[in-house]
C-alpha cells in the first residue's frame, strides 16, 4: 500500500508540477497577480497534487480490483440480461460520481448558459453512459465486432447534430470527453475485463477484448445530450 501511494504521488507530481510552474510564470510575467492570489494558487496546487495522489492510489488499491471481482462474479451469479441491466446501473452511478462531469456542469452553469440545468445535464450524461455500457456488455456477450457498433452509433450522433443548436453540439462532445475521467474509466474497464474473462474463459485473452468499452461509453453522453437538445429546441 505504501509503495503504491508513493508511486502515485510521484506520478502526480511529475504531471502537475510542470503545469503549476508554467502558470506561475505566466501570472508573474503577463498578469498582475498580487501576493495573496499567488499564495492561494500554490495552496490549491498543493491540495490538488496531494488529493489526486491519494485518489489514484485508492482507485488502484480498491476501485480497480473490486471492479474486476464484480465483473467476474456477475455472469456466474445472474443471467446475462441482469448483467446488462447491472452494467447500465453501474455506468449511471459511476458517472454521477465522476468529478469531471460535475466540473463541466458547473462551468456551463457559471458561464450563464441557462438552456439546461446542472442536475439535468449530469443525469442526461449518466443515462447516456449507462445505456452504452449496457450496450457494450451486450456486444461482449454476443461477440459483435466493435466496428459494427461504433460506426452506426456515430452515424446517429451526426444525424442528431444536424438538428440541434451549435451550443448543444459543443456541450455534447465535451460531455463525451469528461466521462473518460479518473473514476469512470478505471472502474468500467476493470468491470469489463471481469465480464470478458467469464465470457471468453481466459483472462489473458479477455484483456484485449475489454478495450473499446470506453469508446462506446463516450458515445453515450454525446448522443444523450444531443437528444436533450432536440427535445429542448423543439
Amino acid at each position: 500500500m505504501k509503495t503504491t501511494l508513493l508511486k502515485e504521488m510521484k506520478d502526480v507530481i511529475t504531471a502537475v508540477l510542470p503545469v503549476t510552474i508554467v502558470v506561475i510564470l505566466l501570472q508573474l510575467i503577463f498578469v498582475s497577480t498580487d501576493l495573496m492570489q499567488l499564495v492561494q494558487f500554490l495552496i490549491g496546487a498543493f491540495f490538488t497534487i496531494f488529493g489526486l495522489g491519494l485518489f489514484l492510489a485508492g482507485a488502484k488499491l480498491g476501485l480497480i480490483p473490486i471492479g474486476e471481482k464484480v465483473g467476474s462474479y456477475l455472469p456466474e451469479k445472474v443471467s446475462f440480461p441482469w448483467v446488462v441491466a447491472i452494467g447500465f446501473l453501474l455506468g449511471f452511478v459511476v458517472t454521477v460520481a465522476e468529478p469531471d462531469v460535475r466540473i463541466l456542469a458547473t462551468q456551463i452553469d457559471d458561464a450563464g448558459e441557462q438552456f439546461v440545468s446542472e442536475g439535468v445535464l449530469i443525469a442526461t450524461i449518466a443515462l447516456g453512459v449507462g445505456f452504452f455500457v449496457a450496450l457494450a456488455f451486450l456486444r461482449k456477450i454476443l461477440q459483435i465486432p466493435l466496428i459494427y457498433m461504433l460506426i452506426p452509433s456515430y452515424g446517429v450522433v451526426f444525424i442528431f447534430a444536424l438538428l440541434v443548436p451549435e451550443e448543444f453540439i459543443s456541450i455534447a462532445f465535451d460531455s463525451g470527453g469528461v466521462t473518460t475521467g479518473p473514476i469512470t474509466v478505471p472502474f468500467i474497464l476493470a468491470l469489463s475485463i471481469g465480464v470478458a474473462a467469464v465470457v471468453k474463459g481466459d483472462k489473458n485473452e479477455s484483456s484485449s477484448d475489454s478495450f473499446g468499452l470506453v469508446a462506446m461509453a463516450s458515445i453515450g453522453p454525446i448522443l444523450s445530450v444531443l437528444i436533450l437538445g432536440v427535445l429542448f429546441y423543439d
